[in-house]
């Protein structure tokens, strides 16, 4: 493990989401010391007028314990 889970705008070649996908391992494996084999990465792509329903809201908004990241944005402002 750990398994990370990545959503974003469609859009993105399949050899985009792979290049991000391998370079995520290799972050999680340089910072976690984590073995290469135990990692696993899902891509999700999310609509954009879904966007804020879908991810910001329940990701975001009400997950704020789970978040190392702020955006610098709010669709609901």
């Amino acid at each position: 493990m750990p398994h990370i889970s990545v959503k974003l705008y469609p859009g993105h070649s399949e050899q985009k989401k792979a290049q991000l996908a391998e370079q995520i391992a290799k972050d999680v494996v340089s910072i976690l010391g984590s073995r290469e084999e135990a990692i696993s990465v899902a891509i999700e792509e999310i609509k954009p007028e879904d966007w804020a329903e879908q991810v910001y809201k329940p990701d975001i908004l009400d997950n704020p314990k789970t978040l190392y990241k702020q955006p610098g944005y709010n669709p609901f402002t």
